[in-house]
């Protein structure tokens, strides 16, 4: 396969992300001494910084891979929110599908950090699901952008109240009505909640929480295998992408496994990994990729954004390079 013709494909594609949207706050500083007041550390502040995170990661990657993505979520009319939506416009990514409610306040994840080491986190959030109201406005805008043609529709659930089983039945619809593929990036709520979607990607420990099961991967493959089927069976996706860690990425269609090992890398932090993952599958799902092609990309970004500390975005040309090199 020639993969510059699939990342070339990957610049025509528009995507819809559809998920709980959040800022990501950081206060820098230096710890010097103790506080007289408690036995707590003192910090210094020196640096502030703000970023998008949650499904708004997920456009982000979608974004550094050439596509174009809209973000679709429910946020509050508060400053947090204002801010929000200006950093999504800094990033040249489209708001059209985000509602601002005066009954739920924007997630924000502070977190404190001193010598690169997080001392504390402080989340600001409301965590219900979504009214009526709200998620009717929510429907009437990813309505509207679907009109305007839409290559795929990712659901990235952080549990923070977006994805509401009623909203996910009516997005799938309008999904298989317009044939549409759609990626989910599941957690344990909900789980069940995405019958017929195209494209299932839990990772390890998500897939036992929603099957409700435990085993160990390492030594009973049988019994991953049993689970898997148990899922597709229960779901009706297409195909499931399960990501396993160190043990790499699991990939099947109808009744066909295939595992992919990790390849070996200097780990500095997994966080954000999973976003990466479900919006590289999904970029080279809708531009026609085999699905093994699919697991074996999204199982080497993966890879390369964990080698950098924080949560990044994965890089266009330094993933062909790498997939070029290794495929």
């Amino acid at each position: 396969m020639n993969f510059q013709d699939l990342f070339d494909q990957f610049s025509k594609k528009r995507v819809l992300v559809i998920g709980d949207v959040m800022v990501d706050a950081y206060l820098k500083g230096k710890v010097n001494r103790m506080s007289p007041e408690a036995p707590v550390p003192v910090v210094d502040l020196f640096a502030k910084d703000e970023r998008i995170g949650g499904a708004g990661n997920v456009a982000l990657n979608l974004a550094a891979l050439g596509a174009s993505p809209i973000i679709c979520s429910v946020i509050g009319a508060d400053h947090e929110g204002e801010r929000l939506i200006q950093l999504f416009k800094d990033a040249n990514i489209s708001t059209d599908g985000i509602y601002a409610s005066s009954n739920r306040r924007t997630t924000v994840k502070t977190r404190v950090l001193s010598n690169n080491q997080q001392l504390l986190r402080i989340d600001s959030e409301d965590t219900n699901l979504i009214n009526e109201t709200e998620e009717a406005q929510l429907l009437k805008q990813i309505s509207s952008v679907l009109e305007n043609g839409i290559d795929g529709i990712i659901f990235e659930d952080y549990n923070k109240g977006v994805l509401t089983p009623s909203l996910i039945a009516s997005v799938l619809s309008l999904a298989k009505s317009q044939q549409i593929p759609t990626t989910v990036d599941p957690k344990k709520d909900h789980f069940f909640a995405y019958k017929g979607c195209t494209l299932f990607k839990p990772n390890l420990k998500e897939l036992k929480e929603g099957l409700q099961i435990d085993f160990d991967f390492a030594s009973d493959k049988d019994a991953f295998l049993r689970a898997v089927n148990d899922l597709q069976g229960r779901l009706g996706n297409s195909i499931s992408f399960i990501t396993l860690s160190e043990h790499g990425v699991f990939i099947q269609e109808e009744e066909a496994p295939v595992f992919i090992p990790a390849h070996l890398r200097n780990i500095a932090d997994v966080s954000g990994a999973g976003d990466t993952v479900i919006a590289v599958a999904t970029l080279c799902l809708i531009s026609g990729a085999e699905i093994q092609t699919i697991a074996a990309i999204a199982n080497i970004a993966g890879g390369l954004v964990c080698e950098q500390p924080g949560v990044v975005s994965i890089q266009k040309e330094q993933l062909l390079n790498e997939v070029t090199k290794l495929l």
